[in-house]
């Protein structure tokens, strides 16, 4: 029997089979700062700054020993500038005196760093180690999978519990990504496109039918 996340999952990679995360990097490092500096910020921005960041301060240790007001200075326009960078230097020092200089590759361990929660520490697993050890919950996803009917709750722990449920593992590495894609372009948490989902008239919760 074919459930409702399969078919769900069938479609979305039929309708994005080029799905790939927006922020750009080139190693785990990189995606870790990216996504910590992504909070309340669109990846189009962070992609902006961070080529300089990344010039500037290409590895942990270099980031470890920076002065804040020029990190400052770069990351401005992402916003929430004062914590966050506090908190990529504040990472950057662990990242370096507790783990070697190396990211780590477990979520015990990322979660130990500043600025990371679940939905940052499996965007790292997922992108930067290929290491599928749950799904990254961001706005898109916990909307898209209230509306389909995959979970009631609003708390992003127990939205990735009831996904990681719903969906075989095999998908979680890929479904944040074409969960993002879907919402910027269909379900938006605004105005959504109901006229041109696949879903709006079966599995969708906002048609009123169910």
């Amino acid at each position: 029997m074919i459930t409702k996340a399969v078919t769900v999952y069938n479609t979305l990679k039929q309708m994005y089979p080029d799905a790939r995360p927006s922020l750009h990097f080139s190693n785990s490092w990189q995606v870790l700062v990216a996504t910590i500096l992504s909070a309340q910020c669109t990846d189009a921005k962070v992609n902006q700054v961070t080529p300089t960041l990344f010039k500037y301060y290409p590895l942990p240790g270099d980031l470890a020993e920076a002065d804040i007001d020029d990190v400052i200075a770069i990351i401005y326009s992402t916003g929430f500038y004062n914590n966050k960078a506090k908190n990529i230097i504040a990472t950057a020092q662990i990242i370096t005196h507790d783990f070697g200089g190396q990211v780590p590759d477990n979520m015990a361990d990322l979660l130990k760093l500043r600025g990371v929660a679940r939905k940052t520490a499996n965007i790292v697993l997922t992108d930067g180690f290929h290491i599928v050890d749950g799904i990254a919950v961001d706005t898109h996803v916990g909307r898209i999978s209230r509306r389909l009917g995959f979970t009631v709750n609003t708390d992003s722990d127990k939205v990735e519990k009831d996904i990681c449920t719903a969906f075989p593992k095999e998908d979680w590495g890929n479904i944040n990504h074409l969960m993002i894609y879907f919402g910027r372009d269909i379900c938006a948490s605004q105005r959504p496109q109901c006229i041109r989902c696949p879903f709006f008239h079966k599995e969708c919760l906002s048609n009123g039918t169910f």
